[in-house]
């Protein structure tokens, strides 16, 4: 077997993978205010833990407008120390208080937790790089995924974009 292996990217840039070192020492798992965050945290927990691998909890927050519209209904994530999201300060806290909700649901002190501002995807990724994560779990929300790829969506501009392996948590019930 190579010890190291070349392959062309979607764009056609020539890169060169290691394949001594393909284990996934850290996972980001990419969450939102959707009920079914719960469902992502839980998938990324599960596969970070069994690879032996670092885990890091990301939210991205974009302006207090858009989060008015679902915060009623965040569900189970719902934050309690919030009752309007009436500022920008307020949506951080909030993204804040969300992140450490969801590491005490995991349960796990080791989990580490960022918040970011700005586009939802290109966060997503400039964050992977700054960690150094091997691997990226996000949720997709569409049922009709395909559809959701070719539209355009947060999780297909990531998959577009990153050099790493994407795990994608479907998060509808199938009927």
């Amino acid at each position: 077997m190579h010890k190291a292996e070349k392959c062309r990217s979607k764009n056609n840039n020539l890169k060169t993978y290691n394949m001594e070192n393909n284990k996934i020492n850290k996972v980001l798992i990419a969450l939102d205010y959707d009920p079914t965050s719960k469902k992502v945290a839980d998938s990324g927990y599960a596969m970070a833990k069994a690879m032996g691998a670092e885990i890091t909890l990301l939210h991205v927050v974009v302006d207090a407008a858009l989060y008015s519209s679902v915060y009623d209904n965040m569900g189970v994530w719902q934050i309690d120390t919030i009752n309007a999201i009436d500022s920008f300060e307020s949506v951080k806290t909030g993204s804040r208080h969300f992140l450490e909700k969801t590491k005490n649901y995991l349960a796990d002190k080791s989990i580490q937790t960022i918040q970011k501002e700005g586009d939802f995807a290109q966060m997503i990724l400039d964050t992977s790089k700054e960690i150094k994560a091997d691997c990226i779990v996000m949720g997709s929300h569409s049922q009709k995924w395909l559809e959701n790829i070719v539209l355009g969506s947060v999780t297909e501009e990531v998959l577009r974009k990153t050099t790493i392996p994407l795990f994608i948590v479907p998060t509808k019930k199938r009927e």
